[in-house]
């Protein structure tokens, strides 16, 4: 087999085996097929497509080119979530202690973020003392003990998809459904779960901006999923705005304890407790979605929500009382308002603006290396729908940082106006089963 007929074959519009799929996969992991031809074959998969047969060959060899995470010795249906990402998604923090409070087994691996803030693993980390780095005996007795634990991915997992997405990144491959599909559902796959929840992200702060696309992606990760033996269920979701009020990692982190004391925003309330059934639902603690709903919205009024969470930073080495007092969580030296030079109604956001101005005040990565300043983010006090007086405050910048002009630039240009109030905003669009 040579690598110049697979990628012909692709070109011309056929469709590829298992064997060829390998070949081309496992080949470039191990070196023997060049950049080149690696990318031209990937410049034919993002004009010509893959069928779903395809997508999960793909998929499985991602998931082969490396290590595996085996969790049998965990008792239950492990459910596990992934977002494809947003701006204020903090959804993990919230439905981690949820999902875990009806025997549900999370066994979640997250990785850090690079971008506006920071991911899953950075915003635990605000937390004084929070272990993201447990040995396999201590995730394993943590899951089946208090059904849940959550590291940073270890082990050599998916380096194919490593290998490739930073080709993808420098020749124009990026936007592939195929290729973006197989990305993410190989890492979930070798992750270990037996049930999967995608929170598919849609609109002007997610990588999907319209909802048919979101849509395709969604339904192919699902029979990924499902080909592949891995119960799956996808949640397209709201980015048109930031999700809740909050952006950064510690102000993240208040904002989940917030949802979990019945106190959250409506949007981020809504998403979380739709994810956390859904988990529920998977893991074969409830039949139906709107049951595991209402037992949930129980568990936080009553307070054992809070009490969960408590446990589960307390398991991990952190220290409980930041849920009793957020205010020990990392406090930024400067509050800046940035307030409105317009009169009207909130009529839409560039999400990713903000999320790009909360980077510049220290919350987020531009490489990799770079440090995280937790205490840094922006609350938003306006969001779609609200009514403005010129001179209201829109947002609060917090940071560390001494030259905030740029960051407030982008902050202002991220708001737009109107005379007219707009319409309700859906938080959630549809569900793929």
């Amino acid at each position: 087999m040579r690598a110049v007929d697979v990628i012909n074959k692709k070109k011309n519009g056929e469709m590829l085996n298992q064997e060829e799929i390998d070949f081309m996969i496992l080949g470039y992991t191990k070196g023997e097929i060049p950049d080149y031809q690696m990318s031209a074959f990937l410049m034919a998969i993002y004009f010509v497509g893959m069928d779903n047969q395809e997508i999960a060959y793909l998929t499985d060899s991602f998931v082969r080119s490396g290590d595996t995470v085996d969790l049998s010795a965990i008792h239950g249906i492990k459910v596990d979530k992934h977002s494809t990402g947003g701006v204020g998604d903090k959804i993990s923090l919230v439905v981690t202690p949820l999902v875990a409070s009806v025997g549900v087994p999370v066994a979640k691996m997250s990785g850090r973020g690079l971008g506006h803030t920071g991911g899953t693993i950075d915003k635990l980390e605000s937390i004084e003392g929070f272990k993201i780095e447990l040995s396999a005996e201590e995730f394993i007795h943590n899951v089946n003990t208090y059904k849940m634990a959550l590291v940073g991915q270890s082990g050599d997992l998916t380096p194919a998809d490593k290998k490739i997405y930073a080709l993808r990144d420098v020749t124009g491959t990026i936007n592939s459904i195929p290729l973006i599909a197989s990305s993410i559902m190989s890492k979930k796959i070798a992750s270990g779960s037996d049930a999967i929840v995608l929170d598919v992200k849609v609109g002007s702060g997610a990588f999907m901006k319209s909802i048919e696309e979101a849509k395709i992606l969604a339904r192919t990760m699902v029979d990924i999923g499902n080909s592949l033996n891995r119960r799956t269920v996808a949640v397209i979701t709201n980015m048109d705005q930031p999700l809740g009020h909050e952006i950064g990692n510690a102000n993240e982190v208040r904002e989940a304890i917030e949802v979990l004391s019945g106190k959250g925003a409506e949007d981020e309330t809504e998403v979380a407790l739709t994810i956390a059934s859904y988990m529920a639902v998977l893991g074969g603690a409830f039949k139906e979605l709107s049951e595991a709903k209402e037992h949930f919205k129980k568990t936080i009024a009553s307070g054992e929500a809070l009490e969960q969470l408590k446990l589960f930073i307390k398991i991990q080495g952190g220290d409980p009382d930041v849920v009793d007092h957020p205010e020990k969580l990392p406090q930024a030296s400067r509050h800046i308002e940035v307030r409105s030079e317009f009169e009207g109604y909130v009529s839409g956001f560039d999400a990713e603006k903000v999320g790009i101005a909360a980077m510049m005040l220290g919350a987020g990565r531009r490489k990799k290396e770079d440090k995280i300043d937790y205490s840094a983010g922006i609350t938003l006090k306006k969001k779609i729908g609200a009514q403005v007086n010129m001179g209201d405050v829109l947002c609060i910048l917090h940071t560390n940082e001494e030259n905030t002009a740029e960051a407030e630039k982008t902050v202002r240009s991220a708001f737009f106006f109107s005379s007219m109030a707009p319409e309700p905003v859906r938080y959630i669009y549809d569900i793929i089963e």
